[in-house]
């Protein structure tokens, strides 16, 4: 995976620390701490978190949308980035805070087949 898919997943990951949590690069700073609750969420509470990750993300790239307007194509990333990982890949998003590299590519997939545009750094 690319650096700048990394930063973006670690910028929204951050962002959303206190609500939400979202994909980022398996590299992350040693300071970021997951939210512990991510260990204890069903998969569609994270579904969820990962949605609105995109919607904060996506808003702040692409900055002549809001976060409203980009819901249905969030929700059309997180719905098939979640449905697309193994029980091995989610376990590893709720240990870490973040997906690992195999998940990472499936939410790559997710972006492009959602029409979200991938972050460029």
């Amino acid at each position: 995976m690319t650096s700048t898919v990394r930063a973006l997943l670690v910028a929204a990951a951050v962002t959303l620390s206190a609500t939400a949590a979202f994909a980022a690069a398996s590299n992350m700073p040693t300071q970021y701490q997951p939210d512990p609750a991510l260990k204890t969420e069903s998969v569609p509470q994270l579904r969820a978190r990962v949605s609105q990750a995109c919607a904060v993300t996506q808003a702040k790239l692409q900055s002549e949308a809001s976060e409203s307007s980009l819901n249905r194509a969030c929700d059309c990333y997180a719905g098939r980035t979640m449905r697309s990982l193994s029980a091995e890949e989610v376990q590893a998003y709720r240990d870490t805070g973040v997906f690992n590299d195999t998940a990472r590519g499936k939410a790559l997939a997710a972006l492009d087949a959602c029409r979200l545009p991938r972050p460029q750094i």
